[in-house]
Parts: structure tokens; C-alpha cells; sequence
């Protein structure tokens, strides 16, 4: 579990409070950790604690309009970009950073937005310009199935257990109490506001479009990790942005699915502290 980090508050782009857990010491050389969609800063397993141990500053953070951050009025990849170039700014120093999914895809349009001059290094999680549709679909059908809430933590256990095909089914479901909200009603509701997921076809294409432009110009280190099963990242993805960016460093994580650093996070955590030996 990623426990034991300091809290810190960051400002984004708007004036939105960012909520963050930090390791290590702030004069060491920082490393932003950038969750997926519908998750929060508490995803990336002992990664963070880990890298730390080995001489990083590490910082999870949570998105806007997730975990304990603030929801805010819209969710564009300038908003979640730009909330990154601020994250970066108040720390100071150019930090890697490493993003999974949305983090991941906010980290290169961060990238691209800041003219390349933004991070040390990047590492994209399961994430690449091109997708798998299906994949990503099998996503937002899950986050919108609980648009309504659960009665209970087993029941919300029992969909998580539903679409993590790679995990087993947790015995203990207090865990689940950092990404769902007991409301008022009663029920129990996702820790991200459902609002970021609305957007029309038109808007993912030019994102799509907008994302395969940054991943070119990228001229930093820079890292794609795989999960070996996932269905959102393919080997045409991954052909893709090897052409777009020939000098970044590949990994994959096999057993894992979409949620690498949650599925096999020993081997994910190996792989990052591989690819920082190289900076």
C-alpha cells in the first residue's frame, strides 16, 4: 500500500486545489506520479515509496475532480495539462514524470503545452496516441455502470472484481473506502465527479489527433510501459508510438492488465528504477 507519504496541497491552472502524498526528500531530484481516470493518488501501489528509497523526491497526486482534489468546471487536456505545468512550477525543478492512462496522456499534452521543456523524462502507463476502442470503451462502460452508486463496499467490490479480470477479488473491502464517497443517501459513489467523462466523439478525435502531434515532437527520455494483457494498449499502439518516438525505451509487464502498477507492481516499479538508471 502507498501509505506513509507527506500531504501536500499544489494549485492548478485555475485555482483548483491538487491534493498530493510526497517520499523523500524535496531536495532530491522529483518524480510526479499522474493516476488514471477514475482513480486516485493512492493507485500506484509501493511504487512511489520505492523509487523514493532509491533517491527520488516522489509525489502522487490527485487529478482535478478526483480523490481529494477539487472538482472543477471543465476537464479539457489543456485543464489536466496545464494543472501539471503548475504542479511543476511550484516544485521547482524539472520532474519526471510518470503517468498512467489520463495522467499519462495530461503528461503529454503537459509536455507539448510547456514546448518541451517541462519534465526530465516521461513515462506513458498503458497509454500511447493510438488505442485499442474496445479496450477503452470496456473502461468507460465500467466507470459509468456506478454512475449510481453501490449499497454496499462488497457490492462495489464485487464490479471492480468484475472488470479487473487480472485480480483476484479482495477478502477486506475497507480498502475501497479511499476511492468511494458515502453520500447522504446512503450509497456509496466513485471519488472522481463524472463529470470528465463527458465528452462527444468529435472532441476524442481531435484529442486523438492533438496526442499523436505532442508524442512527435517529444524530445525527452522517455519510457512506454505495457501490461502484458492489456486490451487498451496493442502491439499497433505500440508499433505506432515506437515510430513517432524512436529513442523511448520500452518495457512490458507480463501479467498485468490496463492497471499495471495495481496488477504487478513489484515488476512495474523494477522498470521504472531501470529507465531512471539511464537519466
Amino acid at each position: 500500500m502507498i501509505e506513509g507519504g507527506q500531504g501536500r496541497v499544489f494549485t492548478g491552472m485555475h485555482g483548483n486545489e491538487l491534493v498530493a502524498d510526497c517520499w523523500g526528500t524535496p531536495d532530491d531530484a522529483p518524480v510526479v506520479f499522474l493516476h488514471g481516470g477514475g482513480q486516485t493518488r493512492h493507485a500506484w501501489g509501493g511504487t512511489a515509496a520505492r523509487i523514493a528509497a532509491a533517491g527520488w523526491y516522489a509525489i502522487s497526486v490527485d487529478l482535478r475532480g478526483h480523490g481529494e482534489s477539487a472538482w472543477t468546471e471543465q476537464y479539457n487536456r489543456t485543464d489536466f495539462g496545464g494543472d501539471i505545468i503548475k504542479i511543476a512550477e511550484q516544485i521547482g525543478t524539472k520532474p519526471m514524470l510518470v503517468g498512467a492512462s489520463l495522467g499519462g496522456i495530461s503528461a503529454l499534452f503537459a509536455e507539448d503545452m510547456h514546448d518541451g521543456q517541462l519534465c526530465s523524462a516521461l513515462v506513458l502507463v498503458d497509454i500511447a496516441p493510438r488505442t485499442n476502442p474496445a479496450g477503452v470503451d470496456r473502461i468507460v462502460n465500467f466507470m459509468r455502470s456506478g454512475a449510481s452508486g453501490f449499497a454496499t463496499l462488497d457490492d462495489a467490490a464485487d464490479a471492480v472484481a468484475g472488470y479487473l479480470r487480472e485480480r483476484s477479488r479482495p477478502k477486506d473491502t475497507n480498502s475501497l473506502r479511499k476511492n468511494l464517497r458515502l453520500h447522504d443517501d446512503g450509497r456509496w459513489y466513485w471519488h472522481w465527479d463524472p463529470r470528465f467523462l463527458e465528452r462527444t466523439a468529435e472532441g476524442r478525435e481531435r484529442d486523438a489527433v492533438a496526442l499523436e502531434t505532442a508524442a512527435g515532437r517529444l524530445k525527452v527520455p522517455a519510457l512506454l510501459v505495457r501490461g502484458g494483457k492489456s486490451d487498451v494498449l496493442t502491439e499497433e499502439g505500440i508499433e505506432a508510438f515506437k515510430a513517432l518516438v524512436p529513442h523511448a525505451h520500452f518495457a512490458d509487464i507480463a501479467g498485468a492488465g490496463h492497471m499495471v502498477a495495481g496488477d504487478k507492481n513489484d515488476a512495474f516499479t523494477d522498470a521504472i528504477l531501470s529507465f531512471a538508471a539511464t537519466l
